[in-house]
């Protein structure tokens, strides 16, 4: 490895020659099919019979030492006899070499179930491909998962690899910027490409890969910094997500509906029902009516109203217990309600509306908190 952790020329060298046992028998047994022609042709040049210069050549190549066929007695024959010992038994050694390399490949890929998962790659279609087994990659493929999406994960560590593929999830192991990893993972049949590196300038190569691959794939990019947004766009990007904003997001709206995730947590039931209003573009949110909201004794109508259509109140649960399912325009919101909403547009302006203080009152010159 050089000082850049990529591998070095020497290295990378070894693997260009090794790291194709096929290609290099191929090579060899060309090379010993070629030697035993030319040779086999300089005996019958000397006044030879085809089939004792045949045997002549089997003979020497193959380090048998049965014996000459015919006297080599000149020196042409010397030479040419010299020539045969020195390339043929070169040539054998090489090749006994590469068929060892190609049963201990095949003997490998079978122990490490390399041919089958080739196969398993080979066969997705309509798939998405995720760049990047962090955490966002692990919540990505578990939910690929529930939801029965088929997928494949590209990473190029080959400890997160490893742990990808104890979890089931099918995994292979390259550099997602090289175009010849996305082509492996069968990017021109991919249906989207989610690259999610917590690195922009990898997330931008990718992109552009990708797009120039598969002009069709759909792709989701991840960008850390808000200036990389753009840049992937540019790249190809269909769609870029930016974490620390969706985290400050999310962040606001635990503050905004504190009760939510109690709420749903408690019923099942009500956790299908945000499911399934999510296919919708609607969500499903609880808020608290805390004692100073300027909410407090207004009715359901008029909260309605000071929303602008962004939700509507569909329950009520009072701090006695008692519910209002679908309450009417004129109900009052007391303090302490636990109100059930549908948000159909911004989640942070409808808990805004809810969560704004009430105006003080005016008496003569004086303010009543």
């Amino acid at each position: 490895m050089d000082s850049n952790g990529q591998p070095s020329a020497l290295s990378q060298g070894a693997n260009s020659v090794l790291g194709s046992p096929l290609r290099l028998l191929s090579g060899t047994v060309t090379y010993v099919a070629v030697l035993f022609v030319v040779s086999t042709l300089g005996y019958v040049h000397a006044g030879w019979p085809l089939g004792d210069a045949a045997y002549m050549v089997l003979l020497t190549i193959f380090s048998v030492g049965y014996g000459e066929v015919r006297p080599i007695d000149t020196t042409y024959l010397r030479l040419w006899t010299t020539f045969t010992i020195v390339l043929g038994c070169t040539g054998m050694i090489v090749l006994t070499g590469a068929l060892v390399q190609v049963f201990t490949l095949f003997q490998f890929r079978r122990l490490l179930g390399l041919d089958r998962m080739a196969s398993d790659i080979e066969r997705l279609e309509n798939h998405v491909i995720i760049c990047g087994y962090g955490r966002i990659g692990v919540q990505l493929a578990k939910a690929l998962t529930e939801a029965r999406t088929p997928f494949l994960i590209v990473e190029r560590s080959a400890a997160k690899a490893e742990v990808s593929k104890s979890h089931g999830f099918l995994t292979l192991i390259g550099e997602a910027t090289h175009e010849d990893t996305l082509r492996q993972a069968g990017i021109a049949r991919a249906r989207v490409l989610a690259t999610v590196l917590p690195d922009d300038a990898a997330n931008v190569f990718i992109t552009l890969s990708a797009r120039n691959l598969n002009p069709a794939v759909q792709i989701i990019a991840r960008g850390e910094a808000p200036t990389t947004e753009s840049k992937l766009f540019h790249a190809g990007a269909d769609k870029v997500v930016l974490p620390t904003h969706i985290g400050a997001e999310r962040i606001t709206e635990l503050i905004l509906y504190p009760a939510t995730d109690r709420v749903l947590d408690e019923a099942t039931r009500m956790t299908d029902v945000k499911r399934q209003l999510h296919d919708f573009g609607l969500d499903l949110e609880v808020v608290q009516v805390a004692a100073k909201s300027a909410l407090v004794g207004e009715t359901v109508g008029e909260a309605e109203r000071r929303g602008n259509g962004a939700f509507f109140v569909v329950q009520i649960d009072r701090i006695d217990g008692k519910s209002i399912e679908h309450p009417g325009e004129d109900v009052r919101i007391e303090v302490g309600d636990s109100i059930l909403l549908v948000v159909r547009g911004s989640r942070l302006s409808a808990g805004a509306v809810f969560n704004a203080p009430a105006r003080p009152v005016r008496s003569g010159r004086t303010f009543l908190g």
